[in-house]
């Protein structure tokens, strides 16, 4: 099936409700603005209703998923390593992953294309349109090189680490996504781009950090998931040597191409409410 024709869903008539009841809460973080099992069972008992953006995440024509958040490069290569050690309990997992990749860290080479949000056009207006189709838009920008993390965010994504979001400038419903990109740097320098969340000092405020905001981004690796270009490949790959991991929603998605992320605006409605400001909360990560 083409991409234009399967990345026009039809918007959800009845909400649902989410229970935060395992080690990643993002969404229910970004709804209910805390993890909280009492609060999410009251704002679906009051009936407070949140129409939210939806990303459908496809590759070579195929849709892969829908989700909200995606991380490639650090965070994709975290997850992944933190899924072989099952066994350690979540924070121990995710302590013991995110050590390792920063001493395995190492950046990828990509190109990223992009599509501006155009900030003029009403939300709901672009709900009616749907997305835009992505071969007659000319407006696209693409930027190549190395980084060491891609970031599409289409809520907030709250969570224990980041109270104020990974991607604070976004909100559950406005219509785009946000798109930050660390560059090629120094592993002192990007370490502490990372504890820059758990803090009220701007993460952003490095000259390797990017953000843009955005209605469709393209990914397209350029070297090989071992960290070669892919026309050196090697003859015996497996499939998961193959594949570049997507951290998408705290779960695992091994890609081997371009991935193709459209927004579709208030796709869904979900009980919880739209959090414009998060109070300040002492959250401390181990392992950095």
């Amino acid at each position: 099936m083409e991409t234009d024709h399967i990345l026009t869903p039809a918007r959800a008539q009845l909400p649902l409700g989410f229970i935060p009841a395992g080690s990643t809460n993002i969404l229910a973080h970004s709804l209910y603005g805390i993890p909280h099992v009492v609060t999410a069972t009251l704002h679906i008992i009051m009936g407070h209703i949140q129409p939210v953006d939806v990303c459908t995440f496809s590759t070579r024509g195929k849709l892969l998923r829908f989700g909200f958040t995606a991380m490639f490069g650090f965070g994709g290569r975290t997850l992944a390593l933190a899924e072989k050690h099952r066994w350690m309990s979540p924070n121990q997992r995710r302590d013991f992953a995110v050590i390792k990749a920063l001493a395995k860290l190492k950046p990828e080479n990509c190109t990223i294309s992009f599509l501006p949000a155009n900030s003029s056009q009403d939300v709901l207006e672009k709900q009616v349109q749907g997305p835009p189709k992505s071969d007659s838009s000319d407006q696209w920008q693409m930027i190549q090189g190395q980084f060491f993390n891609v970031s599409i965010m289409a809520i907030p994504c709250l969570c224990s680490a980041a109270p104020a979001g990974l991607a604070p400038n976004t909100r559950l419903n406005n219509g785009s996504m946000a798109l930050i990109i660390a560059r090629n740097t120094t592993r002192p320098e990007f370490i502490k781009h990372l504890k820059r969340y758990a803090s009220v000092k701007n993460q952003f405020s490095f000259p390797f950090v990017e953000t843009y905001t955005v209605e469709e981004v393209k990914v397209h690796p350029r070297n090989n998931p071992n960290g070669h270009n892919q026309e050196e490949g090697g003859p015996h790959e497996t499939a998961s040597e193959s594949s570049f991991p997507w951290n998408v929603d705290g779960d695992l998605m091994e890609v081997a191409t371009e991935v193709h992320v459209r927004l579709h605006p208030r796709l869904i409605n979900l009980y919880g409410g739209n959090l414009e400001e998060v109070n300040d909360s002492n959250v401390t990560c181990n392992c950095l």
